[in-house]
Parts: structure tokens; C-alpha cells; sequence
């Protein structure tokens, strides 16, 4: 009876191995797209979507040529490296035909019919156009340089490398093929505009919606499932957490003006707060500075009208009791004398900056965020300012990482997120451990 039943059970596991194998290799048919003339107009205009979508900031290695691959990005299960997307016939996608070019582009799938890894976040960019998609072809194959690179291997280890899972997890987690952009969900063709190239083009949501344990975001737009989500913040990008842009008053963008994001994603700061960390950096330098101002503004129109998230426990009051003490050389804790000796010089004892220059502590998102992952990062290892066109002084703040002890940095860390009107949770020094710790990785 044992055997018997070890037997059937053996049988049962090969036919459901079997359909999940059918299920995963059965091919997706996704709507044909329209060829059109390729022109210099066409050309340049795939350009200007290639910048809005960043395509550089993945797809460029440091000291590489454009657009040959090789950046290697972090994942959950190994580095992935990016592929060489130039027109090269051997190495390249010299080879590919415009439904070729926009399966891959937006569904995710390889001429093989195998699935890409979706840290090219083809779930966004399912809502380009055809007409946006034609025009990114026409650029990538007579635009661009053709480059001979042979792609890089992946670092993600067997059996987590075998290619076809992915198809599954495309199949249940990407968005369906026939998805299109919905510009009537907004209410003016600004913010309809600002919400195509935040969810499509730009896929802010790839880094700045949380996700579930499956890796697929928890939503893909403001208004479908869990639209409260969108663009809430939570992920850690390369050991920088990602911020709320959503109308959070403590965490997100709730106390910015329309101007003020504008000139962050020109310049990389603004009156009080400016870019921290490589991911955003790559983004500003790569992609925002060179959008026009019309559509930066539909973006910031667009991001103004998200609700706040509710989710986050920090919140701001201006309160000068602490400004005052360091002003009058006070310094009532240990974490207060490490501000002075340390940041004071910069950001003032009251904690406000300079306009521009150096950013505000008080009221800023960045330190009020419910994981402080990146005030310890910055605190340790330090961040440079973007250099743009039209601010190209790249500010630096030094890192403390050989100066200051773990206790240090999460003494230091909760004074900043719990005074001058901040009330965030405290640091603890095996937090900043665990963030030093992968430094040295």
C-alpha cells in the first residue's frame, strides 16, 4: 500500500511538473505593432524617449561605451548585469525587428520567447505607446553606435539562473499584454502627461512602490489595486531607501511646492532638500535634467495630486527648544555634542541649512523616513550633490564611517530624526552594524 501510494504521489508530482512546464513555455502573443518610416524627426524623437525612459543609467557601465551593458545591479538572488542594447549584429540587437525590439521592451520576452529578469521594468514600460515604442526602435538601431560587447553572464546561482520560472512569474505578475496608458483617469492633458512619463517612460514605480515577496510591485498605477501604494516608497536601492512621493506632510512630498520638485529633478536639489545617493543621482544626470520644463512640470503636477499614503508613523512640528540650547552651548545628550563637532557647521545648530547649499534637517523626508537605512548610509559613507547643467556644483558631504562608532552614528542619527520638530524612531547601533557591514562587501 506504501509503495503504491509513494508511487501515485510520484506520478501527481510529474503531471503538475509537466502543466507548470506547459503553462510556462506556452507562448504569449502580444498585438502586433506598425512599422513606419524611419526619419531624422523619428530618430530624434526616440532619442528624447530613451532619455525620459533612462535608458543610459542602466545600460552604460562606468568608463563603458553607451548603451554596451555590463552595469552589474544588485538583486535578491545575484547581480545582474545589463545587456548590450546598441545595434551591433553579434552582440547586440542589430538584429532585432521592431516586434521583436517592442516584445522585449514592453512585455518582457526575448526573441527565444524566454523572459527577461525585470530589472528592466518592462511591467512600466507595457504602457509606452506604439508610437513612443517605433520611435525608441528607430533611435537604437540608427542613433546609436553599434558597440561588439558580448553580454556578461548573470551572477545569480543554479538552480535560482534557470530562465523559464521567469516566464511564470511574468505570466502572473506583469501586467497583460493588451494594458494600455489610461489617460483619462486625470483630469487636465498636463497631469494625464506627468502620469505617462512617471508610470511609463520614467517606471518611478520600478524603485519607489513597495513589493510584495513575490517582486512584483504592489500596484502599477494610482488608480488600479492598492493605488495607495503607488509610488509610496520602501524598497532599499543599492542600500539607499527609497523615498515616498507621495503627500505624506513627514515622509513624502506633502509640504513641497510644484516648483520644488521641478528643480530636483533639473538640478538635484531645491530650496531646502537635495538628492542623496547614486540611485537618484544616475537618474537626475542621465535622464530628468535633460527633459524638457513643460513635461518636468507634468510630472510635478501629476505627483501632486497623489494622496498621502497614511502608513508612515513619523511626523514633523516645528519646535526651536533644541536650536536654541545648541545656539546658547548646550548640548544636552551625546548625540547632541556628535551634531555640533560634526554637522552644525553645515547644516546649522538649528538645523535648517542653506538655501541651495546644504540641505534642511528639520522637516526633511529623507531623515523623518521609517527606515533610516539611508541617514545611517549617509552618515557613514557621505553623498555628492548631482552635477548638472544648470547647477553644476557638485556638493559634497564627507562620510564618518573611520571616525564615528556604530554607537556613534546611531546616537548621532536619532538626535537629527528626533529634534528640531522631528519625531522619528530612534537608531539603534546593530542597525548601523548591519549597514557598515555591507560596505565592506
Amino acid at each position: 500500500m506504501m509503495k503504491k501510494t509513494l508511487l501515485g504521489l510520484f506520478i501527481l508530482a510529474i503531471i503538475l511538473f509537466i502543466i507548470v512546464l506547459a503553462f510556462a513555455l506556452w507562448p504569449t502573443k502580444t498585438p502586433p505593432i506598425a512599422t513606419e518610416p524611419i526619419d531624422s524627426a523619428l530618430v530624434t524623437r526616440g532619442q528624447y524617449i530613451a532619455v525620459a525612459s533612462d535608458c543610459t543609467a542602466c545600460h552604460t557601465a562606468p568608463q563603458g561605451k553607451p548603451f554596451a551593458g555590463e552595469l552589474g545591479m544588485a538583486s535578491p538572488i545575484g547581480t545582474i548585469y545589463s545587456t548590450n542594447i546598441t545595434p551591433d549584429k553579434q552582440t547586440g540587437i542589430g538584429n532585432y525587428t521592431l516586434s521583436d525590439f517592442d516584445r522585449a521592451v514592453r512585455h518582457g520576452i526575448r526573441p527565444d520567447g524566454l523572459t527577461l529578469y525585470p530589472a528592466m521594468p518592462y511591467p512600466s514600460y507595457a504602457r509606452l505607446s506604439n508610437e513612443d515604442v517605433s520611435a525608441l526602435y528607430a533611435y537604437f538601431m540608427q542613433g546609436v553606435s553599434p558597440v561588439r560587447a558580448e553580454n556578461r553572464a548573470t551572477g545569480i546561482p543554479w538552480p535560482l539562473s534557470i530562465r523559464w520560472p521567469l516566464n511564470i512569474w511574468r505570466k502572473l505578475f506583469a501586467p497583460n499584454v493588451e494594458v494600455k496608458f489610461d489617460a483619462k483617469q486625470y483630469p487636465t492633458p498636463e497631469i494625464a502627461r506627468g502620469a505617462y512619463l512617471v508610470q511609463a517612460s520614467g517606471h518611478c514605480g520600478s524603485c519607489h512602490t513597495p513589493r510584495l515577496l513575490t517582486m512584483q510591485e504592489k500596484t502599477l498605477t494610482d488608480y488600479e489595486s492598492n493605488g495607495a501604494h503607488y509610488l509610496a516608497g520602501g524598497q532599499v536601492i543599492d542600500g539607499w531607501f527609497t523615498s515616498n512621493l507621495r503627500a505624506d506632510l513627514a515622509t513624502g512630498l506633502g509640504s513641497w511646492s510644484e516648483q520644488d520638485i521641478v528643480d530636483t529633478l533639473k538640478t538635484g536639489r531645491n530650496q531646502h532638500h537635495a538628492v542623496i545617493g547614486s540611485p537618484m543621482n544616475d537618474v537626475v544626470i542621465h535622464s530628468t535634467q535633460n527633459m524638457t520644463d513643460a513635461d518636468l512640470k507634468a510630472i510635478a503636477a501629476y505627483l501632486k495630486t497623489l494622496a498621502p499614503s497614511k502608513e508612515s508613523k513619523a511626523s514633523y512640528s516645528a519646535d526651536a527648544s533644541m536650536a536654541k540650547a545648541l545656539y546658547a552651548g548646550k548640548n544636552p545628550t551625546h548625540g547632541a555634542t556628535l551634531y555640533v563637532d560634526n554637522c552644525a557647521g553645515c547644516h546649522r545648530s538649528d538645523g535648517q541649512g542653506y538655501a541651495r547649499v546644504f540641505p534642511s534637517i528639520a522637516n526633511n523626508p529623507s531623515v523623518l523616513s521609517d527606515n533610516p537605512i539611508s541617514m545611517i548610509r549617509l552618515i557613514l559613507t557621505g553623498s555628492t550633490l548631482p552635477q548638472t547643467h544648470a547647477a553644476p556644483s557638485d556638493l559634497s558631504m564627507p562620510g564618518f564611517a573611520q571616525r564615528l562608532s556604530d554607537d556613534d552614528v546611531a546616537q548621532l542619527a536619532t538626535f537629527i530624526r528626533q529634534n528640531f520638530g522631528n519625531h522619528a524612531s530612534s537608531v539603534d547601533s546593530s542597525q548601523v552594524h548591519s549597514v557598515r557591514k555591507t560596505l565592506k562587501q
